[in-house]
């Protein structure tokens, strides 16, 4: 290409590296506004706070759901054992597990960018790209900084991806061997690595067969003894609150919905990824990139669909198609593909002359498909700029965040979160703080945070509770004969997640007298009845 060809590729380059830096510094202005907000954002963080402090105190959080106070996890422990020595300085909070969420993100992109430089024939500027592009995508904006595990899976599964790319086919043993601890960390910190090891290890059997063999033997002998540990330890919990209640509804609709959205997000990328994919296929091997791009696509998919999930099952596909569509793009840009006679066919040079325009076109594409970001305050002459305007509303409050979200909140199980916090919403969470500081009673909170920063009992997890409930493992006796005495100072409801007969125990002896807005969220404050008068026996 000409002189002025390379001055237009360069100017595009910039412009789509501008781009997805705008995108992460978005993404860094939202973390900072989650690290500072002391109570519930998305829907279940204050359990895995919970699980945080009981880790700390060494105790697992798989307990007997049965008897008070009715409490138990469902996701593996690692996460929480990483954020556990915060405990001991700070006590339990959400700061910290937001920043490690955040922290993880970076890596991941860090990680996407090596592997991209690595094999993408060291184009500093694609591997640039690349990295960014994985901080600007909607589903990983939404779960980053949160106080769950859903990013520290994907950060440990990307390490292990990328390990193994290079240290698998040179037989590096302590490479393989530290590879197969990171993905042994991803399956204890979120059930579904369990995709990401199916991937690697069916990549591993096609490059060597004995040496796959030998690694998944280990693989599989380390993993078991935790897990028998586990369960040994935690009175056979672990299998009942880990496994058994992890089996959920699929929803057909949602699985669809999620999909096209993350076409519709991530396809600037998604289809360079699929042709890279094709040409290993065809032309060349298949690699450790491609099988994982396309075990979490489909079966992480498919995952999405259950009752509880949404787009962070999504999340490691995301990763795979930035690794694969960085390395198609620098092979495109260098002309660099191994001899065969299906691309031989190809006018390649005539391809890599128009990739100069087309892959930083790509790029902004993308990141214009994938815009998110406020649209008052600092950002509104921006958004001006831009030409969006906000996009998603609450329904329900008139100073709500103005928020513009590309994806909209159309989806379900796409999750209804992104926007800024208020000083509104930090007055909320105390008002509802200061309720249940006014009763000397055990207090039962749909939302742990409240209860934590109350510095009472952590009460049941609904969500838990419906899932063993489903699962023919709940019976909830006890849980009822305290709700029909009345034995809660409070009661408060957010997504009243709880199963049936306990939310009509509370219909019964409870009444509703007050709602207060937060986050986005109606909660509901439930008193006890007067001159209420129980059903079951003492």
């Amino acid at each position: 290409m000409t002189k002025p060809g390379l001055h237009v590729h360069r100017a595009l380059m910039l412009c789509a590296t501008i781009a997805l830096l705008f995108a992460a510094l978005v993404y860094t202005v939202y973390a900072a506004n989650l690290i500072a907000f002391p109570y519930d954002y998305d829907q279940g963080e204050g359990f895995e706070v919970q699980d945080t402090a009981l880790l700390s105190q060494f105790r697992l959080p798989y307990l007997d759901t049965e008897t008070y106070p009715f409490y138990s996890s469902n996701y593996p422990p690692l996460f929480h054992m990483l954020a556990a020595p915060f405990v001991w300085f700070f006590g339990p909070a959400y700061w910290y597990g937001r920043l490690l969420g955040y922290a993880a993100s970076l890596l991941i992109s860090v990680v996407i960018a090596q592997a991209v430089y690595r094999d993408g024939h060291q184009n500093r500027w694609i591997a640039l790209l690349a990295g960014l592009a994985f901080l600007s995508s909607n589903f990983v904006y939404h779960i980053g900084p949160l106080f769950r595990q859903n990013i520290m899976v994907v950060a440990f599964e990307a390490l292990a991806v990328v390990l193994l790319a290079r240290a698998f086919p040179r037989g590096d043993r302590r490479g393989i061997v530290l590879a197969l601890f990171c993905l042994l960390c991803a399956g204890y910190t979120r059930q579904l690595a369990a995709i990401t090891a199916l991937a690697a290890f069916i990549w591993m059997f096609l490059r060597g067969p004995r040496r796959a063999l030998l690694c998944a033997f280990g693989f599989g002998l380390a993993g078991g003894l935790v897990f028998l540990w586990l369960n040994l330890t935690s009175g056979g919990q672990w299998w009942t609150q880990a496994i058994v209640a992890n089996v959920n509804d699929f929803l057909y609709d949602q699985a669809v919905g999620l999909f096209r959205l993350w076409f519709g997000l991530h396809g600037f990328l998604l289809v360079p990824a699929a042709l890279l994919v094709m040409v290993e296929l065809y032309a060349d091997r298949l690699s450790i990139y491609s099988i994982w791009f396309l075990a979490t696509a489909g079966l992480g998919g498919i995952s999405a669909g259950t009752w509880g999930a949404g787009d962070s099952y999504l999340v490691p596909s995301i990763a795979a198609a930035c690794i694969l569509s960085g390395i198609f793009f620098s092979r495109m840009l260098a002309n660099a593909w191994r001899p065969s006679r299906l691309l031989q066919a190809l006018p390649l040079a005539r391809i890599a002359s128009l990739s100069l325009l087309l892959v930083p076109a790509l790029y902004l594409g993308y990141a214009r498909a994938t815009l998110k970001m406020p649209t008052t305050g600092e950002f509104a002459a921006v958004a001006a700029l831009l030409g969006v305007e906000k996009n998603v509303s609450f329904h329900t409050r008139q100073d709500e965040p103005g928020f513009y979200d590309s994806a909209t909140w159309m989806a379900g199980g796409y999750a209804r979160i992104g926007y800024l916090l208020t000083e509104a919403d930090h007055a909320a969470g105390a008002q509802i703080v200061a309720r249940i500081e006014q009763t000397d009673k055990p207090v039962l909170s749909e939302d742990a945070g409240f209860s934590i920063a109350a510095g009472r009992d952590v009460v049941t997890n609904p969500t838990q509770l419906r899932n063993l409930y489903l699962a023919g493992q709940f019976a909830g006796d006890e849980l009822v004969r305290m709700i029909e005495y009345q034995e809660f100072g409070l009661i408060i409801l957010r997504a009243q997640f709880f199963p049936p007969h306990i939310l009509e125990a509370m219909g019964q002896a409870y009444v509703h007298s007050e709602t207060i807005f937060m986050n986005g969220f109606d909660y509901l404050l439930l008193f006890p009845r007067p001159a209420y008068e129980p059903r079951v026996a003492s």
